[in-house]
């Protein structure tokens, strides 16, 4: 959650430099969101990201064990360790899995964010269409179908796939350097 909350800034300025054409670099685009909407404009969206962490955190946790005793199971009992290919095969199946849980608060917080109109309550200046992320969630629902919120399911998988691939292959290379051989390795 922390994490989130450092990068979500940022973010919001990446999400708005790709989307909209008035923002032309990060300076202008930061310098703009501020004076328009005050800090309040770099954090739009980020409540359902903060709160579905945990479970997102689940399922990729829970798929990635879950592949590597199905995986090891199919190679046999008493078999060693997992292979490298075992888990990189179980970290794609993770970061593809959490892309179920993750991409409902993908879209609502990207929506949120593209939404540049100020709640600073100025008379002539237009009204926000979404009034945070449950009316988002809903507007999407009642506008689109529930295949609303999963808009772009495929990018976000063939991105999240092999990054969580390499994740847990890299964190898994890095626990065999550094643990003696004779201990067993942090799992």
């Amino acid at each position: 959650a922390c994490g989130v909350a450092v990068g979500y800034p940022l973010d919001t300025v990446k999400v708005r430099i790709q989307t909209q054409k008035q923002f032309t670099g990060i300076w202008q685009c930061a310098v703009a969101t501020f004076s328009k909407e005050g800090v309040h404009g770099f954090f739009k969206g980020m409540s359902l990201p903060i709160t579905t962490i945990s479970m997102t955190s689940s399922v990729v946790f829970g798929t990635y064990r879950n592949c590597l005793q199905c995986l090891s199971q199919a190679r046999g009992a008493g078999c060693g360790p997992n292979t490298k290919p075992e888990v990189f095969l179980s970290g794609m199946a993770a970061g593809i899995a959490q892309v179920s849980v993750m991409s409902p608060g993908d879209i609502v917080k990207v929506r949120l964010q593209c939404q540049t109109e100020s709640k600073r309550g100025q008379t002539n200046m237009p009204k926000p269409k979404y009034h945070g992320a449950v009316h988002c969630l809903l507007s999407i629902i009642k506008e689109e179908g529930f295949r609303g919120l999963y808009r772009g399911t495929l990018p976000l998988m063939l991105r999240d796939g092999p990054s969580y691939a390499l994740y847990f292959l890299t964190y898994t290379t890095i626990c065999e350097w550094l643990t003696d051989s004779s201990k067993k390795r942090p799992g």
